[in-house]
């Protein structure tokens, strides 16, 4: 009896400490638990935005109750490039309450294909979503990016990439991959600076097996060529889409400078930025209610919703 009640406490004492672990991971990774839909709402899960493509080419459509031509919210998940899901991050659940629509997008990951697979990915389906936007309701000239970290780096691109063509690949080449507005939360953009103004005890991003050196399909450093090439910075233009950056100072993943050069560049183009920084803010989670007050009027101010 003493040996089972050993096992038993040895046994429970791991399932909680693993339980835990998760929980950490996923706060590292800026996850989230899946968002509760307002009643009402339509569901169109796992569309595939390549006929007969990799399983990770598909997004999920959420739509309000009842309404037309409706502003859509293009959410994508973060993850260093190799992890994450469509099925982890959702915007609040208000918005679909206020009559937005909202897609959350899966995309090829690190492991999958390296870049520019993942941004390909993330335009085929804005292409998708806009060639299909009458069918669902939805109005194609009312696009918003939005993510957190990695998934933010690709809605950057999705800002400032409009008409490259080396990266228009795909389905639907009749319409545009362009969005309106981006929601940019603490993305990275010149992987090549980010150890130079990491935090003291912040990740690492030169090693050969970083999330970014994955990404890209070797390490940074040895690889400047293709970093230049994955940067937003290389492609901003005037007339690019408006933007909203919001970085944390004490973030130790991606250093708060990546948002900085950023805005610097864009302001130099003369595309309209507002920059907010979180005051002590780490990577995500953010507590600051000024944060979610700008992305609301943020949207508000381009859509009118």
């Amino acid at each position: 009896m003493k040996r089972f009640w050993c096992c038993f406490i040895a046994t429970l004492v791991l399932v909680v400490s693993l339980n835990l672990q998760a929980q950490e991971g996923r706060a590292r990774q800026g996850q989230r638990a899946p968002v509760v839909l307002p009643e009402g709402t339509q569901e169109f899960r796992d569309i595939s935005y390549v006929p007969d493509g990799h399983q990770n080419q598909k997004l999920d459509l959420f739509l309000p109750e009842s309404g037309v031509s409706r502003p859509l919210i293009i959410y994508i998940h973060g993850g260093g490039f190799s992890r994450g899901s469509k099925a982890q991050q959702l915007p609040p659940a208000s918005y679909l309450e206020k009559g937005y629509a909202v897609a959350s997008l899966n995309y090829r990951l690190s492991q999958d294909a390296i870049f520019p697979a993942a941004l390909e990915d993330v335009k085929t389906a804005v292409r998708w979503l806009r060639a299909n936007a009458d069918e669902y309701g939805v109005d194609p000239n009312r696009f918003a990016a939005w993510g957190q970290s990695a998934g933010s780096y690709f809605a950057i691109m999705l800002g400032v990439t409009s008409g490259v063509s080396e990266f228009e690949v795909g389905e639907n080449q009749d319409v545009s991959s362009a969005v309106q507005v981006v929601l940019d939360n603490y993305g990275p953009t010149d992987f090549a600076q980010m150890d130079a103004h990491r935090l003291p005890g912040g990740q690492e991003h030169n090693l050969a097996d970083s999330f970014e050196s994955q990404f890209i399909g070797g390490a940074l450093q040895e690889n400047l060529e293709a970093v230049a090439r994955a940067n937003p910075i290389t492609y901003i233009s005037e007339g690019d889409a408006p933007m909203l950056v919001v970085h944390g100072d004490a973030d130790p993943l991606v250093p708060h400078h990546q948002s900085e050069i950023l805005v610097e560049a864009l302001q130099a183009a003369g595309v309209e930025v507002e920059f907010y920084t979180v005051a002590g803010g780490g990577h995500g989670r953010f507590t600051d209610p000024k944060v979610g007050e700008l992305i609301a009027m943020t949207l508000e101010e381009y859509f009118g919703q």
